[in-house]
């Protein structure tokens, strides 16, 4: 089939690749193997109609053959994997906060995502402020994680191809199938707990169906200001999904928004950085939200086998903050 065929039968809707199909033709796009004039209408065309099962299949086949890996941590912890392509002006980015969490618990944490943010404040901009830098390669990423358990890692280091077709939203207006695919990046090789999320019910469920098709291990949750941590003022239902099977960890909350006390302006990275301080210090309490969602996360990670016995480590570490 020629291009302009491909971008017809895609944007009209009226043909589905196959797995293997979707798998050339995301190679091609990664390569660098598309003028650019036919990939802009490729990645409008697969937008407008929204990509199928078989589609994210291959073009995930695509990703992991061009994706730089990483050594897991020995032992049975896993390491929580985090992207971080968000950041909104009226929310504000408590992804590092989570993350520090967990460094906490000894639990190896890597981030990786864009070093800006289209709309607002960057995960990168808070973990700068914050004192950790991003790495600048595979190598330095890995001693990161060996030596502090934390590291954030730019896409284009992780894989160069899938960060060029995530800087086309700036020309196209529009995001693209690479977004999708940077949700459930394996750096790892197939291990690690995967936070991912979206904020349309629609993706969700494509997310869902796609997580369980591809085994890939992971808590999902709808978010609030673009990266996969919980709204501080309301909790998201929080989905933990495994082996085929999913398990609803947290119903999410209904109702009005509860109370959050101080928060940050979300448009300051270092006002939210000053703000994580005073949490990580005790001065400020830890959202119930946050507990919640890092009790989950101790838990599908394997750092307890007990989802009540997780429930009840967060608690005393969200204790322990507001007595420090």
């Amino acid at each position: 089939m020629s291009i302009a065929a491909l971008i017809r039968g895609l944007g009209r809707s009226q043909i589905s690749l196959s797995e293997a199909e979707a798998y050339t033709l995301f190679s091609a796009m990664l390569d660098e193997g598309l003028p650019d004039l036919e990939l802009g209408a490729l990645l409008f065309a697969l937008r407008t109609k929204g990509e199928s099962l078989e589609e994210l299949l291959g073009f995930k086949r695509a990703v992991s053959e061009r994706l730089y890996c990483l050594q897991a941590p020995a032992g049975d912890i896993q390491p929580v994997i985090i992207p971080a392509y968000g950041g909104k002006l009226d929310s504000v980015n408590l992804l590092p906060l989570l993350a520090l969490l967990l460094q906490r618990f000894g639990v190896t944490v890597l981030i990786h995502g864009s070093l800006d943010s289209h709309d607002g404040v960057a995960a990168a901009y808070v973990l700068r402020e914050l004192g950790t830098l991003p790495s600048t390669s595979i190598i330095q990423a890995q001693q990161a994680l060996d030596q502090q358990g934390l590291a954030f890692l730019p896409t284009a280091a992780l894989c160069p191809g899938l960060a060029n077709l995530l800087s086309l939203r700036s020309r196209l207006g529009l995001r693209n199938s690479a977004h999708l695919l940077a949700k459930v990046l394996e750096p790892f090789s197939g291990m690690g707990l995967h936070l991912v999320s979206a904020s349309q019910h629609a993706c969700m469920n494509r997310l869902r169906e796609f997580l369980h098709a591809a085994e890939i291990n992971a808590l999902l949750l709808q978010s609030s200001g673009g990266d996969p941590c919980a709204n501080p003022a309301q909790r998201p239902q929080l989905e933990y999904i495994s082996n085929g099977a999913s398990d609803i960890l947290f119903e999410a909350e209904r109702g009005s928004a509860r109370m959050v006390p101080n928060l940050p302006n979300p448009a300051s990275a270092a006002a939210t950085a000053l703000w994580t301080t005073q949490v990580l210090a005790g001065e400020i309490p830890l959202p119930m939200p946050l507990v919640n969602q890092l009790a989950c996360c101790l838990y599908a990670s394997g750092y307890t086998q007990d989802m009540n016995q997780a429930k009840a480590i967060a608690a005393v570490e969200a204790g322990g903050l507001a007595a420090a």
